[in-house]
């Protein structure tokens, strides 16, 4: 597995998502962020929006759950259609069950940390994980300037992962872009979410391909 680009839709156009999926069509993933106004300030989408979307895209859906209480609401997105459910520690009650359940449905299970959030507490957790997402801004908005001070983090999870021995996935999520994307791919993250980057561009698939080509060039784990 090499460097995978995983657009967040939450920059694209929400009156257009098939549209916007189709505009990216070499993303490996469609990275769907699921706000609550609880866990985080401010409310996006949910499961009917990413069952519609999973129907019409060829790309898979990455769902972000920033809500409170995933326990209770994560299964639903794996039946709504999501390949991959991201939930954060900081808001689920029993994660080891949670990412158990989560895989029982078919689904990638991953557990996202706030940049504040260390990792070394769940170390014995990875064998129960596909992936883990460091989130190099506070969740809740799109937009935000990446903080350098999470790439410690990134690397520390890196050398976890890596002792640990299994196929688990490391994803950054947060002001990823060109100018950015080598340090994150550097310390050793594979998975890399963009949201205005590649939105913002004239060509967002000419983006992806970019943002995957200096993620390939720096990835000190590149596979």
């Amino acid at each position: 597995m090499g460097i995978q680009i995983t657009p967040s839709m939450l920059a694209s156009d929400f009156a257009n998502l098939e549209a916007e999926a189709a505009r990216i069509g070499s993303a490996d993933w469609l990275h769907m962020d699921v706000m609550d106004n609880h866990f985080v300030p401010n409310l996006t989408l949910g499961a009917p929006v990413i069952e519609a979307l999973a129907k019409v895209a060829k790309q898979p859906i990455d769902a972000h759950l920033m809500i409170e209480d995933p326990d209770r609401w994560a299964p639903e997105y794996v039946e709504a259609g999501a390949g991959s459910i991201t939930f954060h520690v900081e808001a689920a009650a029993a994660p080891i069950r949670l990412a158990r359940e989560i895989r029982a449905k078919g689904a990638r299970a991953s557990m996202a940390l706030k940049p504040a959030t260390p990792i070394e507490p769940y170390a014995d957790m990875l064998p129960e994980l596909d992936m883990v997402l460091i989130m190099t801004v506070e969740p809740g908005f799109g937009g935000q300037k990446f903080l350098d001070v999470c790439l410690p983090k990134i690397r520390r999870t890196r050398d976890l992962i890596d002792r640990h021995g299994g196929d688990i996935w490391l994803q950054v999520d947060g002001g990823v872009s060109v100018e950015t994307i080598e340090r994150c791919a550097d310390a050793g993250a594979d998975v890399f979410v963009a949201g205005s980057a590649v939105f913002g561009a004239d060509d967002p698939d000419d983006m992806v391909a970019q943002l995957r080509a200096l993620g390939s060039r720096a990835g000190r784990h590149a596979h």
